[in-house]
């Protein structure tokens, strides 16, 4: 699968900025991707799904976050609330109809805070190593002391990336406006269902993540796929197939409902 060579559509948000994103028309419910922390939309589950919806005729959107891929801004000026934002906007203004969430890492924690925000819209989600409060729980909390005195103080620290030979660049405000946004501490009001892909061998988000998020989750349809071997990014061969898998399963699962008397 590859990127189009094709300049991507560029969405105007209310500050100036630009969220750059492809849009495949078709029938609904359509199917929204959400990428990844400092991921974009050219990766291979994107695409993955995005061959499932033509396939289907379903329409499809990918989009970068402001500060990632081809949209406008800077990284190290971006939240968790100004991410969810800039998806909100696209969800608004691009996406029509009902659609399916399908967000990866950072995505699932957007996608789930999207869900909450339009519970007419959201009819489906999908998470893969969904990764909610991941900037409270995974990055603040496992900071040493000194780490987190270097935070305070300068307002930024630099970590290493296991994907990119360039360090990340975690700042005081992603954490502090991250807590406007945790999750995990009481119920989910989201009732659509839902389907969540963790591997096993996942080192950067605890599959038990996904655990915690079935237990919060008010709907009462919610279903936890293990993938023994399983890494993070969950990208080789094996894994995109089982996601278009599952994303068409639950595609057929909300036609059929939709067609009920």
């Amino acid at each position: 699968m590859a990127d189009s060579a094709e300049k991507p559509a560029m969405l105007a948000a209310p500050d100036g900025a630009t969220i750059a994103y492809r849009h495949t028309p078709g029938k609904g419910p359509g199917v929204m991707f959400l990428t990844g922390f400092r991921s974009d939309m050219t990766g291979g589950k994107a695409l993955a799904v995005e061959s499932l919806c033509r396939a289907q005729g379903r329409a499809f959107v990918r989009f970068d976050y402001t500060g990632h891929g081809e949209s406008s801004g800077a990284f190290v000026d971006g939240t968790i609330g100004r991410w969810a934002e800039d998806a909100l906007l696209v969800l608004d203004r691009v996406a029509q109809g009902p659609q399916i969430l399908v967000g990866s890492s950072m995505g699932g924690w957007i996608a789930l805070l999207l869900a909450r925000a339009r519970p007419g819209k959201i009819v489906g989600l999908v998470g893969i190593a969904a990764a909610p409060d991941f900037t409270e729980d995974l990055v603040h909390d496992v900071l040493d002391s000194d780490a987190k005195e270097r935070l305070a103080r300068d307002g930024q620290i630099v970590m290493p990336s296991a994907y990119d030979p360039e360090p990340c660049i975690i700042t005081r405000r992603l954490i502090e406006e991250g807590r406007q946004h945790l999750l995990l501490g009481g119920p989910i009001a989201i009732d659509a269902p839902v389907r969540l892909i963790h591997g096993l061998e996942d080192h950067d988000v605890p599959w038990r993540t996904s655990l915690r998020i079935a237990e919060r989750l008010t709907s009462a349809d919610v279903e936890v796929t293990l993938v023994k071997n399983g890494r993070h990014r969950l990208s080789e061969p094996a894994d995109l197939t089982r996601l278009s898998a599952i994303v068409a399963a639950l595609l057929d699962q909300i036609d059929f409902v939709s067609r009920r008397p």
